[in-house]
């Protein structure tokens, strides 16, 4: 299945927009990915609203989670 060009370019244009207005997240990534992001890696969300509710999850990685993974790092502007 492949995906629309025009929607790719939006997506894109929108992960550039993110990465400038949040540079320490970028970061971020890129020290945890240097032998931090491997099978068994457990990977913790934290999300509080503007009213300070919070909400947790996590996952751990697996293989198909890591191929994933490098996939995506290897998409480029």
């Amino acid at each position: 299945m492949a995906m629309n060009p025009a929607i790719m370019m939006k997506m894109m244009q929108r992960l550039s927009i993110f990465r400038e207005q949040h540079p320490k997240f970028q970061a971020f990534l890129g020290n945890v990915s240097n032998g931090a992001i491997r099978e068994g890696t457990i990977i913790e969300i934290k999300v509080t609203d503007p009213n300070g509710a919070e909400y947790i999850s996590n996952i751990r990685l697996t293989r198909d989670d890591i191929e994933t993974v490098e996939m995506l790092k290897n998409i480029r502007e």
